[in-house]
């Protein structure tokens, strides 16, 4: 597992992801044109959402769907799925070998690295041609032209909204960082995008648009909350993928009806008490809104919120949502993350480590997680959540 993390915990200071490394690395695996057709997932909020949807869709169809989602869940063999399935502990370590084997082969980084990231990325793609997918749904991870997503051209790409974060690495306004992800299409790409603000919508031009309802699917069959726009737009998107026919209606619902999303508006109890968690990876003032009003419809009351938002999240949003609630902020130990704004006088602080059964056991009966889906994975690993398979087939 070295190979995923080697070049980017060398890195020197000021050293960003290197691109051209990456699809050197992609050539030597024989991987750069892909042998299914290619569902890409860009945008700020809600990629996992539709990226899980378009699969399941495809599976339904009665195809084999390879998934390559950014970050896992819970463990690294989260990020690469076979119809919802996560890859075995021996099919990463064997994808770990073999790009190990192909980065050997090439010169010494110089003024990149390989990211992480785009090194999953690469190794789905692999792992979509070992197991004979039928297509290839990516999420990306920060962005679209400088994404490793960018190195395999989508039949289908799908925008799900996007915002003003990573602003003045992929861009300073919302339109900037819109039409860098937009990037990630090529010209034969069919672009799909879900409602955007006038600004981004202006900036993305001539993509078709799908609108609440668009899918024509059952809402049953839908997630509630913010993330049925995203599984709608999923669903739409794959559609359009090159010889994919409507799924017949028992197949469809059976496989959406069983879909799980932890970390999604999902609810866990804590091992050993009587806490129960809503975990959400809210990241805005209006993700929080929504996650704080499906806790008290179901709780009528919260106990304790516990929150992870890097610099780059809306966290002064969020904290207006918060208001009076008491509040745990949590910072993570990962040097791609800073958390150096001020936060509101009242609000504990603690580190990673300190998130154990235990301590959220202390919090009351009744709380919420909400943050950056980093933060969220923490947790869902310590409540020994499952997240081996997510939908049925």
């Amino acid at each position: 597992m070295d190979v995923f993390f080697r070049e980017w915990e060398r890195r020197a200071p000021g050293e960003t992801r290197d691109i051209g490394r990456a699809r050197a690395l992609a050539s030597a695996l024989d991987v750069l044109a892909p042998d299914a057709p290619v569902l890409t997932v860009v945008g700020s909020k809600g990629k996992g959402t539709a990226a899980l949807y378009a699969s399941a869709f495809l599976v339904a169809a009665g195809l084999r769907v390879c998934t390559v989602t950014s970050p896992g869940l819970r463990t690294e063999r989260d990020r690469i799925r076979v119809d919802g399935r996560a890859v075995t502990e021996a099919e990463l370590a064997s994808l770990a070998d073999a790009l190990d084997d192909a980065a050997a082969t090439l010169p010494p980084p110089s003024d990149g690295y390989l990211s992480p990231a785009g090194l999953f990325t690469v190794a789905g793609v692999l792992h979509a041609r070992r197991a004979g997918a039928d297509a290839i749904v990516l999420e990306a991870g920060m962005g679209g032209r400088s994404d490793e997503v960018g190195l395999f051209p989508p039949d289908v790409a799908a925008i799900t909204p996007v915002f003003r974060e990573h602003a003045g690495v992929l861009g300073d306004t919302p339109a900037e960082i819109a039409e860098e992800k937009r990037g990630v299409a090529g010209p034969e790409t069919v672009v799909l995008s879900a409602p955007q603000s006038p600004e981004v919508t202006e900036a993305l031009g001539a993509v078709e648009r799908v609108e609440p309802g668009g899918s024509g699917l059952p809402a049953g069959l839908l997630p509630a909350g913010l993330g049925r726009g995203s599984a709608e737009l999923g669903v739409v998107a794959a559609r359009r993928l090159p010889g994919v026919t409507e799924p017949p209606a028992g197949p469809l619902g059976d496989v959406l009806s069983s879909v799980v999303l932890p970390g999604r508006l999902s609810w866990h109890d804590v091992p050993g008490s009587a806490t129960r968690l809503l975990v959400d990876s809210a990241i805005d003032r209006t993700g929080v809104a929504a996650a704080l009003a499906a806790a008290r419809r179901a709780w009528g009351t919260i106990d304790h919120v516990v929150v992870c938002l890097p610099d780059h999240k809306d966290l002064d949003g969020a904290a207006a949502e918060l208001g009076g609630l008491p509040v745990t902020f949590v910072r993570l130990p990962l040097p791609h993350l800073r958390f150096t704004r001020p936060l509101p006088p009242g609000w504990d602080v603690v580190g990673a480590d300190a998130i154990t059964p235990e301590s959220l056991a202390t919090l009351g009966h009744r709380v919420a997680v909400l943050g950056t889906g980093y933060f969220t994975g923490l947790v869902l690993g310590v409540v020994g959540a499952d997240t081996e398979r997510l939908f049925l087939t």
